[in-house]
């Protein structure tokens, strides 16, 4: 019997233009493994790569007609060429894969594949700020500045301005560009030229440092005269469940009732992240299950670890891919909680992630997964029990300004309160054991 997937199986994710420095990428699920021998006559040639990606998507890809393609032929086809430059091996292996009609199994460049481990590890080297560009004036604006960075240390504050980074004007760039250049080595140097209320410009340099990506966020909030926590996971890295049992421990010690998860805008994280995350909100009951080309159907259920069973409202929205549906699944199918919001993204595909020889990766398609009940939510979603939608406005200002998400500004967030409210009206109405407290309402009630 082949490996468990869920014994090398992790999942990858784009993170937020406001984290520390990231650089956006397409949510994928990966694996870390080792890339194919190399073939000995092609040795110093971009032609190693190409045929390093080839076997590991012959061996490993979920769907053995690769789309009706013959890839023993494409393969012959791809060594027959001759190749100028790595750039021009990349783009044919490029377009090889877009006949699998499959967006997740892509080919990354060395630097996309190193910033897609470097993110997930949870850990990113740059200066420790958020930044927003002000759809007003067009001016690059620092939105958070974190605890013990090189930036608070520097004395740049929320509210100020960057205007050029090591000479380059950040006018035109988006924030992601911005952050990118403010990445870099741990121990080098980056220059920023800065301003604040409008008055004259002045240069700072800065080292760059190594610090954890703040991936959760977490405030006490109050519903009907009750104290409920409220948790925001931005996405699921290597940090996010320590950070997740330290917000559900500081919020339970602080007395809260309950608890609205916040998982709107979370494209996906690390596979294992989701699952320690799920056994935290589940005392028993399974998870996932997932379905490879082989056959081999593989399900992995929670373990008696549960740090809380105070009642539970999920927040979803249609950028809530990947990890986020496997967590949110796993608790709507037990019953742990009540999901508010609007239908998730999608993706019940889980991929593989491979180093190759030249510093460059390939995300390969390897199963599929599905929710404890059975449900395949490819291209569907989940549907919230409680559907609310927003304009196209409302969506705009919320999330342009994450400030505002779990305030009275922020109606899904009202109602996924309003319906903790009546779990916990309705689980305190009737005597129960912890078991029975793990439910969810209907939301007729």
């Amino acid at each position: 019997m082949s490996i468990s997937p869920f014994s090398r199986l992790l999942s990858l994710v784009r993170s937020s233009a406001l984290a520390l420095a990231p650089l956006a990428l397409t949510t994928v699920a990966t694996e870390v493994a080792l890339a194919a021998t190399p073939l000995t006559e092609f040795e110093d040639s971009p032609k190693v790569v190409i045929d390093e990606a080839w076997q590991i998507i012959n061996r490993e890809y979920v769907d053995n007609s690769f789309n009706q393609v013959d890839w023993q032929a494409l393969r012959q086809d791809l060594l027959g060429r001759e190749y100028t430059s790595p750039d021009a091996a990349y783009g044919a292996l490029r377009s090889a894969l877009r006949q699998l009609n499959d967006p997740y199994t892509r080919f990354l460049s060395p630097a996309e594949y190193a910033d897609l481990t470097d993110q997930t590890s949870g850990e990113v080297s740059g200066i420790g700020v958020q930044l927003e560009r002000n759809n007003q004036t067009g001016v690059m604006l620092v939105t958070g500045v974190a605890s013990g960075s090189p930036a608070e240390m520097s004395g740049i504050v929320t509210g100020d301005r960057i205007l050029l980074v090591d000479g380059q004007s950040t006018e035109r760039l988006t924030p992601e560009g911005v952050l990118q250049q403010l990445r870099g080595n741990e121990g080098s140097q980056v220059t920023l030229t800065i301003s604040r209320n409008g008055g004259a410009p002045r240069t700072v340099i800065l080292t760059r440092a190594l610090m954890d990506l703040p991936t959760v966020e977490y405030s006490q909030k109050t519903v009907g005269g009750r104290p409920i926590g409220y948790i925001r996971l931005i996405e699921f890295n290597a940090n996010a469940a320590p950070q997740m049992a330290n917000a559900i421990r500081s919020l339970t010690e602080a007395g809260v009732e309950g608890f609205v998860l916040d998982l709107r805008g979370n494209p996906g994280g690390l596979l294992m992240a989701s699952v320690d995350i799920s056994r935290m909100w589940l005392q028993h009951g399974q998870i996932v299950r997932t379905l490879d080309r082989g056959g081999n159907d593989e399900a992995i259920s929670a373990n008696r670890t549960a740090l809380t069973d105070l009642p539970l409202t999920v927040l979803v929205d249609s950028r809530s891919a990947s990890s986020s549906e496997i967590l949110t699944g796993a608790l709507r199918d037990n019953d742990r909680a009540t999901v508010v919001g609007n239908t998730t993204y999608g993706k019940a595909l889980v991929q593989s992630l491979h180093g190759l020889t030249d510093g460059s990766g390939l995300t390969v398609t390897v199963a599929h997964y599905y929710t404890p009940d059975g449900t395949d939510i490819s291209s569907r979603g989940i549907t919230p029990d409680v559907e609310v939608d927003l304009s196209d406005s409302q969506r705009r200002q919320l999330f342009s300004n994450p400030a505002l998400l779990g305030t009275d500004a922020d109606a899904q967030y009202l109602r996924a309160a309003e319906v903790l409210e009546q779990t916990i009206l309705a689980s305190q109405s009737q005597p129960t054991t912890g078991a029975s407290r793990l439910g969810r309402i209907d939301p007729a009630e």
